[in-house]
This record gives structure tokens, C-alpha cells and sequence, in this order.
């Protein structure tokens, strides 16, 4: 049996049969709950828990623009997922694409954080629900719990036992383990609830609109609009990037849509259209109603609206709150359990976890651990805590699947047009070009895409470490500039594939190329401690990962399998993808998935 390398096993591809659309789970979501999962997901983390933190501790007024470019670094991302929804319509999101475009090893830390994101952003909702229902009583949740049970006095822990954020994550995962199509109507219902309440609650806000307080300076000079200045409006597009981890989870819903090479765009792209317009609104109003430093970032519009007199607007946000909560809660509960599920259905966690209740049809013992994971995290840990650390996991996912469509646009074993081999698979001629020709096109794609990496990061350390102001700060922001333009330039030559797909990203490599250049630079601009938390949680997964993943891995057995019966063979093609043949779509007609 041939032996294969520590490098081959970590960069091997995951191998999807061409057109099958095959699982255990049941196909029985449409466009629609789809678009509403994602909006409900999305609407409630963003608005009822992050507004208030970003608008007085980190943006000011500018929370308005902070959400307007957060929400374009989202359509950027989206409109990468969306393509390899078209192409790969099966659960696990971000991780699945990058089995099949970059390997295993890659694939791995981005499933990984992917859990963590949906983890922690059902616990950051949890805990906001919470304090929600807390402000509602005047503090006497809190009171009765500090007076029962007492206080926590460690840094980055929340200041008492959150009894009622256990109760409710434990409630939504067991919503979520009733099966899809009765989860998704749940979610359907407050979600709807909760659109007109943002309806009537951005109505309400700017009829109190005091613009006085966006124009002009304070005695002390600063800006009122910015008044972290614009590095404290980046910051707040870095931390607002939490509030659209929502799109992502409708990737998850792959396996259970009745159409997914046509639900998964269009529900991606209704969806970020109504929640950035939503964002949008809602931080406007909330940022005129009253100065960003009165802001209570427990529960902001509620007591905004009380400052301002309006009960039965205060009623309403709150009412919206819980429901958008609810339902962003149920997002992630229900996005959890189906990336755990792909990840362990591959061998790269634990397979039991990938078990599927015979009735409900939904992955029971993903969703019983890892919500009672998400209870246990949501009593313990404050929401701030909890946001600096989702931002940045889930703009690695995003950044990889980013580059992942640059690879695969460039893949030509998807297509007879070009061989790796032949000289013609570069667009033009030009001095230097017969030196790349002796690189393979996925080396020289490889080499070009972490080349145009460093020089992000190169050109956004000149900005955040403050080094601009100096001829050295400089010096660096051309040399990335450079990096970064030379590398995209080098991609363009190549050509691309022409495999024909129900949807694919317009532009390419510019698209995918900005969406990692604005992902790089909202995370540099993440607190140093974010990096260190996921320095931790990724050491724990790499253990899992090398003691038992990279031996348990499907891939692994597929191969030890085929060396068995062909001892004489040299290699194993792990990954193929071909376009659907003529004669294939005449005998299935429906399927409009092109691999």
C-alpha cells in the first residue's frame, strides 16, 4: 500500500461526485424560508446586541457608516458563497468549500471557527436576551441571581450566573431538534413580527431626530460624526462584521433546500439586501435620538426611547428585541449543528456526532453537546467579549472562501478548454512569462494569491499600527501596495475555466480580490486579545485534528481503499468536478447544479 506524506494528507481535496445532491437530511426548505432563516438569523445579533456597544464605545455616529461598510465587505463575501452554493449544495458552508478548494488542512481551521462563530454568536444573543428581559424588571433578575447565587469577579465574565441566558439557549436548541420544516416556521413567524417592528421603531426614532447631534465639533474639538476619527469607524466595521454572520448560515441549509443551486443565491442576496437596509435605519435612528455617550449598551433603544418620553415605543423595541433575538438565536442554533455535522460525516471530528434522528431528521447529538456548549458559554461570558471574538473567526472563514473561488475559477481540470500543461493558458504574452510557464497554474495561482495576502497585511499594519505618519509607515503601504497589485496582475493573465455554473461571481479575481483586502483590514483592526482567544481555541483543534481527524478522515479511507485494490497505482485523484453533460441534464431536467 502506497504511503502517503504529512504534507499529501493535509492538502488532499475532498471528492464530490459530479450532480449528486444525495443525503440523509430531508430537502424540504424553499426560497423563502431560507431568505427569512438568514434575515432572522442576521437582524437580531446585529441590531438589539451590537448597536449600542459600537455607537458609544467604538464609532460614535459613525456606527452609521461603520454598518454601510461592513455591510459591502458582506456582499462581497456573499457573492462568493453564493457561487459555491451553486456548485457544492451540501451542509457545512465555509468548510465544505474549502475541502474542495484548498484541502484539508484549511478546511479543517475554517470548519472549526465556523463552530466556534455560530457558538459564540448564539451565546452573545442569549446573554443579550437576558439583559433585555432584565431591563424590562428593573434589574430584578440580576438582583435576585447576585443575591442568591452572588458575583463573578473575573475579567472578560459577565457580572452574575446568567441563569436566564442557560434556559433560553437550551429552549432554541430544542426548537432547532423538532426537524427543519417546523423549526423554519417558528423562525418564519417572529422573524416577520420583527421586520414590522423595525418598521415602526425607525418611524418613532426620527421623529425625535436631533441632526444637531451628527454636525459640528465638541468644546473639545472633536468631530461629533467621528469622534474615535476614521480608525475608529474601521474598528467599528470590524466589530459591526458580526452582525452579518447571518448569510453564511444559509449555506448550511444546502443539503435540506428542495432547489439549492437557485435557493442559496437568491435567499443570500434578499437577505443582505433587507438587512443592511435594516442596520442601516435602525443605527441612524438610535445615534439621532440621543448623544452617543448616554447610549446604555445593555439594552440601547429601549432606554433611548424612555430618555425621549415615548412608552409604547420603548414597548415596541422591546417586543422587536426579543423576537429579533429569538430568531437570531435560532439561526445560529440551527447553522451549528449542521456544520458539526458535515465536519464529523468527513472523519475530521468525532463520527458520532454526525448521527441523524431516524424521525426528526436533523443531527441529534451535534445539536444536544454543542447546545449545551452555547448555554454553558452564554451564562458565563459578557457579550463584548464574546463579539471581538466572532468578528475575527468569521472573517477567516470569509477570507478563505474568498480565495477559494480564485482557485477554483483557475482549476483546469474542471474543463477541457486548458491543460495545466499547455503553454496557452495564459491570456497574453509579456517578458518573464516563459519563467512561470515551468510552474504548474495551481502553484503559480498559490504562490500569487499568498503574495497579494502579505501585501494586504503589509499595507494594512502601516495604517493601524499608526506607522502612516512616518516616512517608514510609508515606505511599508507602497512595498504592500505593490505586492499586492503585481500578485493580482499575475492571476489575471491566467485564463479561467469555463465551466458553466447556475450562478457565478461577475469580475473575477477583482471580486474575490477585495473581499479578502477588506476582510485583512478590519482584521487587523480586531483587539490583539481576539488573536490570542483564537490562538487557544485553534490549539484545541488541532489536537482533534492530528491525534484523530487526519487518520479518521473520509479521504484517508477512500485512499487505503483504492490502494488495496490497485496496489500498482501512483496516485489517487481526490478531487474532480466536471460540468454536467447534455445527455445528463435531458435525464434530469431539474437539476440545474453544474459541477
Amino acid at each position: 500500500m502506497k504511503l502517503y506524506s504529512f504534507r499529501e494528507r493535509m492538502f488532499r481535496t475532498k471528492h464530490l461526485p459530479p450532480g449528486s445532491l444525495e443525503t440523509e437530511m430531508k430537502r424540504c426548505l424553499n426560497t423563502f424560508d431560507i431568505t427569512l432563516l438568514g434575515v432572522g438569523h442576521m437582524i437580531g445579533a446585529g441590531i438589539y446586541v451590537l448597536t449600542g456597544h459600537a455607537l458609544k464605545d467604538i464609532a460614535g455616529p459613525s456606527i452609521v457608516l461603520a454598518f454601510a461598510l461592513a455591510g459591502f465587505a458582506s456582499l462581497l463575501s456573499a457573492l462568493c458563497y453564493a457561487e459555491f452554493g451553486a456548485r457544492f449544495p451540501k451542509a457545512g458552508s465555509a468548510y465544505t468549500y474549502a475541502y474542495v478548494g484548498v484541502g484539508e488542512f484549511w478546511a479543517f481551521v475554517i470548519g472549526w471557527n465556523v463552530v466556534l462563530e455560530h457558538m459564540l454568536s448564539a451565546a452573545a444573543v442569549a446573554r443579550s436576551w437576558s439583559g433585555y428581559l432584565n431591563a424590562l424588571t428593573n434589574d430584578w433578575i440580576k438582583n435576585t441571581t447576585v443575591h442568591t447565587i452572588g458575583e463573578m469577579n473575573f475579567t472578560y465574565f459577565g457580572d452574575y450566573l446568567d441563569i436566564v441566558a442557560f434556559i433560553v439557549a437550551c429552549f432554541i436548541a430544542f426548537c432547532v431538534g423538532i426537524g427543519s420544516k417546523g423549526s423554519t416556521r417558528f423562525n418564519s413567524f417572529f422573524t416577520l413580527l420583527n421586520l414590522c417592528v423595525i418598521v415602526v421603531v425607525v418611524g418613532f426614532g426620527f421623529r425625535y431626530a436631533d441632526f444637531s447631534l451628527w454636525s459640528g465639533e465638541t468644546e473639545n474639538g472633536v468631530s461629533k460624526f467621528f469622534p474615535f476619527g476614521f480608525a475608529g469607524t474601521l474598528a467599528g466595521a470590524a466589530s459591526c462584521f458580526f452582525a452579518f454572520v447571518g448569510f453564511d448560515g444559509l449555506a448550511t441549509a444546502g443539503e435540506e433546500a428542495r432547489n439549492p443551486s437557485r435557493a442559496i443565491p437568491l435567499s443570500t442576496f434578499y437577505c443582505m439586501g433587507i438587512v443592511t437596509v435594516a442596520y442601516v435605519s435602525m443605527a441612524a435612528a438610535l445615534a439621532l435620538m440621543v448623544p452617543y455617550t448616554d447610549i446604555d449598551v445593555n439594552a440601547a433603544f429601549a432606554t433611548a426611547f424612555q430618555q425621549r418620553g415615548s412608552t409604547i415605543a420603548k414597548w415596541a423595541v422591546s417586543l422587536g428585541a426579543i423576537c429579533g433575538m429569538t430568531t437570531s438565536m435560532f439561526g445560529s442554533m440551527f447553522s451549528l449543528p449542521r456544520c458539526v455535522y458535515a465536519m464529523a460525516q468527513d472523519g475530521l471530528i468525532f463520527r458520532w456526532l454526525s448521527r441523524v434522528h431516524g424521525t426528526t431528521r436533523v443531527p441529534v447529538n451535534a445539536i444536544v453537546v454543542f447546545g449545551l456548549m452555547t448555554a454553558v458559554i452564554a451564562s458565563l461570558v459578557n457579550v463584548n467579549t464574546l463579539v471581538d471574538f466572532l468578528s475575527l473567526g468569521t472573517l477567516l472563514a470569509y477570507s478563505i472562501v474568498a480565495a477559494c473561488v480564485i482557485i477554483l475559477r483557475y482549476q483546469h481540470d474542471l474543463s477541457d478548454t486548458v491543460s495545466d500543461d499547455h503553454p496557452e493558458y495564459f491570456r497574453l504574452r509579456f517578458p518573464g512569462s516563459g519563467t512561470l510557464e515551468k510552474l504548474s497554474m495551481k502553484t503559480g495561482i498559490h504562490i500569487a494569491l499568498t503574495i497579494m495576502l502579505f501585501g494586504f497585511i503589509i499595507f494594512g499594519l502601516s495604517f493601524t499600527t499608526g506607522l502612516i505618519t512616518h516616512w517608514f509607515g510609508i515606505f511599508l503601504a507602497i512595498i504592500g501596495a505593490l505586492l499586492s497589485m503585481i500578485s493580482f496582475f499575475w492571476i489575471c493573465v491566467y485564463k479561467q475555466n469555463n465551466v458553466q455554473l447556475a450562478f457565478k461571481v461577475r469580475f473575477v479575481p477583482f471580486i474575490p480580490a477585495l473581499s479578502l483586502f477588506c476582510n485583512s483590514m478590519m482584521m487587523l483592526n480586531l483587539p490583539g486579545l481576539a488573536w490570542i482567544r483564537l490562538a487557544i481555541w485553534m490549539t484545541i483543534g488541532m489536537a482533534i485534528y492530528l491525534l484523530y481527524g487526519m487518520r479518521h478522515s473520509t479521504e484517508e479511507e477512500t485512499r487505503k481503499i483504492a490502494d488495496s485494490s490497485n496496489p500498482q497505482q501512483q496516485s489517487v485523484k481526490v478531487f474532480q468536478n466536471t460540468p454536467i453533460k447534455e445527455t445528463d441534464l435531458e435525464q434530469n431536467p431539474k437539476n440545474d447544479t453544474h459541477f
